[in-house]
C-alpha cells in the first residue's frame, strides 16, 4: 500500500485492486464508459486519491466502491480488498439483481419437458380446473 501523496493511474489501481485481470482490460472498461468516478466518466490516466467514489460495471453487476488506500502493485485478494470498501447500497442492489436473475432462470428452464415431466404438468393443470 502506498502513501496518499503518490500518483497512481486509474487503470493501474483497478488492476491492483483485482477488478480486472489485466491493465488493458481495465483500460478498455474505462474507455467504454463502464467506470465512473463520482458520477462522471473518467480517463485512463486519472489520478486516484483516497476517498473517491467509483462505480464499476462488470457483466450484470454494478459495484459502488470507496477508495480506502492506494497501491500500484497487484497482491493477493485479501490485500486487494483492503484497497476499497463497497457501499451497503451497492451490496443490497447486487443481491437483489442476482435473486431476480435466478428467478427468471427458474421460470424458463433450459430444456423441453420430457414425457414424465409433461404428464406431471398436465396432472397439475387438471387439478386446478
Amino acid at each position: 500500500m502506498s502513501e496518499n501523496n503518490e500518483k497512481i493511474r486509474m487503470d493501474k489501481w483497478l488492476w491492483a485492486a483485482r477488478f480486472f485481470k489485466t491493465r488493458s482490460l481495465a483500460k478498455d472498461a474505462i474507455e467504454s464508459g463502464k467506470v465512473h468516478c463520482e458520477g462522471q466518466r473518467v480517463k485512463v490516466s486519472k489520478e486516484m486519491r483516497v476517498g473517491l467514489i467509483l462505480t464499476i460495471r462488470q457483466g450484470f453487476d454494478e459495484k459502488t466502491v470507496k477508495v480506502m488506500s492506494l497501491s500500484e502493485v497487484r497482491k493477493g485478494a485479501i490485500e486487494a480488498q483492503a484497497l476499497y470498501e463497497e457501499t451497503a447500497d451497492s451490496i443490497a442492489k447486487r443481491e437483489d439483481n442476482t435473486a431476480q436473475r435466478k428467478a427468471q432462470n427458474l421460470a424458463h428452464p433450459d430444456h423441453r419437458p420430457n414425457k414424465k415431466e409433461r404428464r406431471q404438468i398436465h396432472k397439475f393443470q387438471d387439478s386446478w380446473e
